[in-house]
C-alpha cells in the first residue's frame, strides 16, 4: 500500500504543476489583491517568481527526512487551493471557468482528501 500512496501523492503533485502552468496562461495573478493591480507583463514576473520560490520550498520538503509531514502539509495545501478556487469561482477575474481548468483543479483537492484518508488510517 505505502508504494501506492507514494503514486497517488505524485500524481497530484504532477496535477498541481499542471495547474499552475494553467494558472499562467489563465493570468491567475489578477485574482491576488497585491498583483491584480500591476501592469500584466509585471504581474506574470513576479507571480512567475513566485512559483519558483513555491517549487524549490516543495521540492527540498519532498527530499527532507521529514516525508509523512510533508505530505501532510501539502495535502492540506492541495486541499485549501482547491477550496479557494472554488470559493472564487464566481469572480469576474477568474480564467478558471472552463472545463480543462476545473478538470485539473477539482481532483487535485479530491485526491489530496484521499491520499490525506489512507495517510491516516494506514
Amino acid at each position: 500500500m505505502p508504494n501506492l500512496l507514494l503514486i497517488l501523492f505524485l500524481l497530484n503533485l504532477s496535477i498541481f504543476l499542471l495547474h499552475e502552468m494553467d494558472a499562467i496562461r489563465r493570468s491567475e495573478w489578477r485574482l491576488f489583491i497585491v498583483l491584480k493591480d500591476m501592469e500584466d507583463s509585471k504581474a506574470y514576473q513576479v507571480f512567475t517568481g513566485i512559483h519558483l520560490f513555491l517549487y524549490v520550498i516543495i521540492l527540498s520538503l519532498l527530499f527532507s527526512t521529514y516525508q509523512t509531514i510533508t505530505f501532510w502539509v501539502l495535502d492540506i495545501f492541495f486541499i485549501t487551493h482547491t477550496i479557494l478556487h472554488l470559493l472564487f469561482e464566481r469572480h469576474p477575474r477568474n480564467g478558471f471557468k472552463n472545463s480543462f481548468s476545473r478538470a485539473i483543479i477539482y481532483p487535485m483537492g479530491i485526491l489530496a482528501a484521499i491520499h490525506l484518508f489512507f495517510l491516516i488510517n494506514v
